[in-house]
């Protein structure tokens, strides 16, 4: 048995490892009954000479690697959304060079599903940004991507939470962009708990009025949305929403609290996913997409009951940085060779934080290979100065 010795409640205690991990299988999609998209974290180059607060770097190779990893496993990679830190250290200019590298390895695969994040973050939010510079922004982000043949997965704008005066701003940005748009989209309704900026998104502080708006928009514009993703962390919520969506428009879990539940559904219905945490824990989610894809909904239940105690500590207060306890996975799990993010943000969660995630995935079976994940925590650990 793997032992380590953990912080915890201000002492270090010794963790016996029991958790079994789940094995890496690849899988076709085909086997799901669910569309589900992981949002892939982006690999940084520590080697690299950079101010990392200012300028990213990133590993390219390695982050390309991680992609064709979640297709392997059936998985689609949502590009260049939050998980990638956008907004939080990956600028435009970076994931649109991302997108292009992104894109032109799922043109080399038949089986890669891929959708990438257009938003508006190459404009400031300000006083002087009016609603046609947040249109122009959108309208740049989108040819940008259509001109790769990428799909758009439209995101929420921190400039137009700022300079939108009401619903009706709201709805003018959305019927200019959706009328304009190639192929069906997927809009991403990212709430304030993820980004503080986003608070009062679509014209009103109570979700609940702004879901109208929300559903007006969808109503008008069904043919051109795939579906929409919101990030609320509320089942209720999502699942009233859930059952007032058009014909044809699928609702896409982002709530890494309650994904089990939701993805299973109810006799109304059911979510499919655009998760964060399904990077995180890839191998255990295409082997419950697959479970339940053959009526095997126990074990779907199963495999994912275990991972929700995990999921709700990587999200958790202040949730912005569940990005940090992503990555630490990645390099628990030998995906990367160092626990280093663009933006420095490795810095955002404690020891303490960590040492309780390490417990929490060994008890999702999330840790491939025990002794290594073992090793490696030891190792920053002793940055840290616990040795």
């Amino acid at each position: 048995m793997v032992s380590i010795d953990l912080p915890i409640e201000g002492r270090l205690a010794r963790y016996d490892l029991t958790g079994r991990p789940v094995p890496f299988n690849s899988r076709d999609a085909k086997a799901f009954s669910r569309v589900a998209f992981a949002a892939a974290h982006v690999v940084a180059n520590p080697l690299a000479d950079n101010d990392p607060w200012l300028a990213p770097a990133i590993d390219w190779e390695r982050t390309l690697a991680f992609r064709h990893r979640l297709w392997d496993l059936g998985l689609g990679v949502a590009e260049s959304m939050d998980t990638a830190q956008r907004g939080m250290g990956l600028g435009w200019p970076e994931a649109r060079e991302l997108i292009r590298r992104s894109l032109a390895e799922a043109r080399g695969r038949p089986d890669a599903l891929i959708a990438c994040g257009a938003g508006t973050d190459h404009l400031a939010p300000g006083p002087d940004v009016s609603i046609d510079d947040i249109l122009a922004a959108y309208e740049n982000q989108i040819e940008a991507i259509e001109a790769e043949g990428g799909r758009i997965i439209l995101m929420a704008s921190r400039a137009l939470a700022a300079a939108a005066k009401g619903p009706e701003d709201y709805i003018r940005v959305y019927d200019r962009v959706l009328s304009q748009v190639k192929e069906p989209v997927i809009i991403h309704w990212l709430g304030e708990m993820f980004d503080p900026a986003l608070e009062g998104y679509w014209g009103n502080a109570d979700h609940m009025a702004a879901m109208k708006t929300c559903l007006d928009v969808l109503e008008a514009h069904a043919a051109k949305v795939d579906g929409i993703k919101i990030s609320l962390l509320s089942k209720e919520k999502e699942i009233v929403m859930r059952r007032q969506l058009p014909k044809g428009v699928r609702m896409y879990t982002g709530d890494d609290f309650n994904y089990a539940e939701l993805i299973a559904g109810d006799e109304e219905g059911h979510s499919d996913a655009l998760l964060g945490i399904f990077d995180a824990i890839a191998p255990v989610a295409s082997a419950a997409l697959e479970a339940l894809g053959s009526g095997r909904n126990g074990e779907f239940f199963e495999l994912l009951k275990p991972t929700v105690p995990l999921s709700r500590h990587i999200f958790k207060a202040p949730t912005r940085f569940y990005k940090t306890g992503v990555v630490f996975l990645a390099y628990l799990n030998g995906l990367q060779d160092h626990f280093v993010m663009i933006g420095g943000q490795q810095s955002a969660r404690s020891l303490v934080h960590l040492a309780e995630l390490f417990r929490l995935a060994d008890k999702a079976g999330a840790l491939a290979d025990p002794e290594l994940a073992t090793a490696r925590m030891r190792r920053v650990l002793a940055v840290h100065g616990v040795e």
